[in-house]
């Protein structure tokens, strides 16, 4: 089996997921499985009515892997790196995850009305307009409220204001600096400040899961930030809400991000489809390359060696 990751930086950097991808050579290497990295500024795109079994990789013909794995970072959504995606799976590539999903998945407002049509509980969310009519926030979502841009990840773009005057005060240097800034007002979930669930969802199934906590009483968990990663054994309900949440935004790797709620159960804060798993794999004690080859393997009809455990501790959709 040939898979490739694009991934945009250098992989021997501390760039993120830059030790995720080097995870992905090592156990490539392990289960005879060829791997080959590719920033997608290396593909060129001719699209032909001709059938093409190739795609061009620094110029040059390249026959077409058996799945690619779109891997980018925060700084790669570009039309550029999701039409060489669209490419891939036009020539019949297997992809997780596709260029609907991916695009479906960065634009935080368009999940969440996903979610919300599809009975999925998430905390109330409103579009900026500016200028930020100050009465309809407080009385809509009220104070303190989470403020992101519409397309960060790593907690980079996320704000807790905890009162009117400090979130006008953001509001007018955004309308100085950047009034054509995306953001999105999220309803804080209290009982959740600086602690949250990330549960690792794999072609339908959930493969592992952990509890972040932000460090020093903050308020974002990510672990990229600092935040320390626990084991966490997900109930039904954590499971449930995780896999009917990449159902409902059709993922096929992610990680599904719960906040807790007041009285027990969860909400979906947001989910990811370039998942970071160094902290997982630390957490949970899950090989996470491993589990995500041998989806590959199942969804290419390949057989999966025997003597592999990741069927252990799986949970299907």
């Amino acid at each position: 089996m040939e898979v490739w990751v694009l991934y945009g930086d250098d992989i021997e950097s501390t760039a993120d997921l830059a030790h995720e991808v080097r995870r992905f050579k090592a156990e490539a290497a392990k289960m005879d499985i060829t791997l080959k990295v590719y920033k997608p500024s290396q593909l060129d795109l001719l699209v032909t009515q001709e059938r093409l079994d190739s795609i061009l990789i620094d110029g040059k013909a390249v026959p077409l892997p058996d799945c690619v794995f779109p891997y980018f970072n925060h700084l790669d959504h570009s039309y550029f790196a999701l039409a060489i995606v669209r490419q891939l799976e036009r020539l019949g590539v297997l992809v997780f995850n596709n260029a609907d999903t991916i695009e479906r998945v960065r634009d935080k407002l368009h999940t969440h009305q996903i979610l919300a049509e599809s009975g999925i509980d998430t905390p109330d969310t409103m579009l900026a307009k500016f200028p930020v009519n100050l009465e309809l926030i407080e009385k809509k979502i009220g104070f303190p409220v989470v403020v992101k841009t519409l397309n960060g990840a790593l907690g980079i773009g996320v704000f807790l204001l905890e009162s009117r005057s400090a979130f006008q005060d953001l509001m007018d240097l955004v309308g100085e600096t950047n009034p054509n800034l995306q953001l999105i007002f999220q309803k804080f979930v209290s009982v959740s400040k600086g602690r949250d669930l990330r549960l690792l969802v794999v072609d339908g199934e959930v493969v592992a899961a952990m509890e972040r906590r932000a460090k020093d009483g903050g308020f974002k968990a990510n672990y990229s930030s600092g935040a320390s990663v626990h084991e966490f054994k997900p109930d039904q309900e954590a499971v449930d809400i995780a896999l009917a949440t990449a159902k409902a935004l059709d993922i096929q790797i992610g990680g599904i991000d719960l906040l807790f709620k007041e009285n027990s159960g969860y909400t979906i804060c947001e989910a990811n489809t370039f998942p970071g798993f160094k902290g997982l794999e630390q957490a949970s004690g899950e090989n996470i390359p491993e589990r995500i080859f041998n989806a590959m393997r199942k969804a290419l009809g390949k057989e999966i060696p025997q003597g592999d455990n990741t069927e252990d501790n799986v949970v299907r959709l």
